[in-house]
């Protein structure tokens, strides 16, 4: 007796041929010698209480007891309000004159004169507010919050976001330099040309980026800079561009950086690293598939050094809403490093990076 001969609808049939040819496809696309990498998949766990920020955010005290990370992370144990908690950290920063790369006693432009830039984003509000070219204010973050709060915008810049700030109650001060900061610019100045217009000589980035979740899942980012030392007056990065130098989705994640800002804005960085997280990718992996995007982009011979590769450090750090996180970093310099503070306590951890050796090429 025969078998019984199984009956494939037209439609079966169309599927299976497609299934195969799709497999052949696949196959013949890797040669013999390639190995098929499986991206890292998010864990679908619950979420941990976690704050991570840049190397800094566990260093500076302010005089006080705890770091950023230390801060922002008892606040979210305590229940606080996740965007509240992160700025509590920063604001330590923002504040301490020995950090000259945020807030009070930052590098200065050109001009000697001390401009900084904040964003905030809150995931579970979906609300976002930033500031840039701000004077006189010695924490940007609290006002770039209370743009969020209090209007209808994401952004205030210049002369209108110091208005804003007067019209909210924050105190303006003719100068935000300190000793510190006046003396670097002065030593900076003895270094050009004082006829004609600065010309540049090596400039440091300086920033702190902040992100954490709650054992809720509610995650919250914060960027805030006094921007590239000796910039042209008016300049602005990526710190306070949503999707650039900070950006949450409170379904998946966030993320954001330090580094050379103007990288960053061309490729929106932040944005995409947290889009490669909702298609599933670890946040190390986002991370590298960012960092790889830059160098792609970057092929002005005046931003490459002498391997033919950017001659700049840009460095991102990456929380997922279960609490998985990385710092990932374009070259792997000495002691490159992110911080974070979790039950085990503040850390500061090695950063992974795409590039061995340094910007300068070596």
């Amino acid at each position: 007796m025969k078998p019984p001969r199984s009956r494939w609808t037209r439609r079966q049939f169309v599927r299976a041929g497609a299934a195969a040819g799709i497999g052949t496809v696949l196959a013949s696309s890797v040669s013999a010698t390639e190995e098929v990498h499986a991206p890292t998949i998010l864990e679908r766990t619950p979420s941990r209480p976690v704050v991570v920020s840049s190397a800094n955010g566990n260093k500076f005290k302010n005089g006080g007891p705890r770091t950023c990370v230390q801060e922002a992370f008892e606040r979210v144990t305590r229940g606080e309000d996740v965007l509240d908690a992160l700025l509590a950290g920063v604001n330590i920063l923002e504040l301490d004159p020995s950090e000259d790369s945020v807030g009070y006693g930052g590098l200065p432009n050109a001009e000697g004169v001390v401009q900084l830039d904040a964003s905030v984003m809150h995931g579970p509000r979906k609300r976002a507010g930033a500031v840039a070219a701000l004077e006189g204010v010695r924490t940007p973050s609290l006002v770039a919050r209370a743009v969020m709060d209090s209007t209808d915008h994401h952004l205030l810049v210049g002369e209108g976001a110091q208005r804003f700030a007067r019209q909210m109650g924050f105190t303006i001060e003719p100068d935000l330099n300190t000793e510190h900061s006046r003396a670097e610019w002065l030593k900076w100045k003895q270094q050009t040309d004082p006829a004609h217009y600065p010309v540049p000589v090596p400039r440091a980035y300086g920033t702190i980026h902040c992100n954490g979740v709650t054992a809720r899942g509610e995650i919250a980012g914060v960027t805030t800079t006094s921007g590239l030392a000796w910039k042209i007056p008016g300049r602005v990065g990526d710190s306070p561009i949503l999707g650039a130098g900070n950006y949450v989705d409170n379904d998946v994640g966030a993320a954001g950086s330090t580094g050379r800002g103007e990288a960053n804005l061309f490729s929106l960085a932040s944005f995409l690293i947290v889009e490669e997280m909702r298609r599933g990718a670890h946040p190390k992996d986002a991370a590298l598939t960012a960092v790889r995007r830059i160098v792609a982009n970057t092929v002005e011979k005046r931003l490459l050094n002498a391997r033919g590769k950017p001659a700049f450090q840009l460095k991102f750090y990456v929380l997922s809403r279960t609490g998985q996180h990385a710092g990932v970093a374009l070259y792997g310099e000495k002691d490159v490093a992110y911080a974070v503070c979790d039950a085990a306590g503040p850390r500061t951890v090695p950063m992974d990076f795409l590039l061995e050796g340094s910007p300068t090429g070596a």
